[in-house]
């Protein structure tokens, strides 16, 4: 221990799941706006069309869901009303004109970040490279 704080072990980052949770928490509040776009919807049926849409890859749960819509309501992303669903008051949300335009802007994004993945990809399925170091910068390593 140093200074009374006790240590943290180090991050394995040969651990799948630790990239696997950096992946979910960074895309969770892009597939919010992405369902949201489609039409409105309550907080469980967000959570469900989430997890839905990405084939279970991003499964947000309640902790992670009512944070976001509240920061998208409060940076005018969302709008939410109360409404009967079912028979129960639930809030409804709303994408508005800025959040349909975070939207587009977040595709783009994340498009730019997938054309480096896959080249990523390539590079890590590359198992020989030049021993001088002389090999040709590659998109991945020029791209983000």
């Amino acid at each position: 221990m140093h200074n009374g704080a006790a240590q943290r072990s180090a991050v394995d980052y040969t651990d799948r799941r630790y990239w696997n949770g950096i992946i979910k928490m960074s895309l969770s509040k892009f597939f919010i706006l992405r369902v949201l776009h489609d039409r409105p919807m309550h907080g469980y049926e967000i959570a469900r069309a989430v997890e839905t849409t990405t084939n279970g890859c991003c499964s947000p749960t309640e902790g992670t869901i009512y944070p976001v819509l509240r920061e998208f309501e409060t940076g005018g992303y969302v709008t939410s009303a109360e409404e009967t669903v079912s028979g129960r008051g639930r809030k409804v949300y709303t994408l508005t004109e800025k959040g349909r335009a975070a939207f587009k802007v977040g595709v783009e994004a994340w498009m730019e970040v997938t054309d480096c993945l896959v080249e990523s990809g390539r590079t890590a399925d590359t198992t020989s490279r030049t021993e001088s170091g002389d090999a040709p910068e590659s998109p991945a390593e020029r791209c983000c």
